[in-house]
């Protein structure tokens, strides 16, 4: 039994090293600012947040954090921060 748990732990520390493997398709998440908590989340293939700037523009910093932490566990479509910055 102690052999198979071992295998298993072996195979996390290996699939967490390759984040390729995997593929956020929605999350959610309390992103603490410098001056508020907001509810930063990423589902139905947009990203959301409780932030004043987010309803105004539809990206954000809190946005542009996670997609810069999660980059490649994201779908294409979630990286509006590229598209933003080249279309400029």
């Amino acid at each position: 039994m102690r052999s198979s748990l071992i295998g298993k732990i072996q195979k996390a520390n290996r699939y967490a090293q390759e984040r390729g493997r995997v593929t956020f398709s929605e999350f959610a998440v309390k992103f603490r600012g410098d001056n508020n908590a907001y509810d930063t989340s990423y589902r139905d293939g947009k990203w959301h947040c409780s932030c004043s700037f987010f309803s105004s523009w539809g990206l954000c910093s809190h946005t542009m954090a996670l997609e810069k932490i999660l980059a490649e566990m994201l779908p294409p479509e979630a990286m509006t921060t590229q598209s933003v910055l080249s279309s400029e």
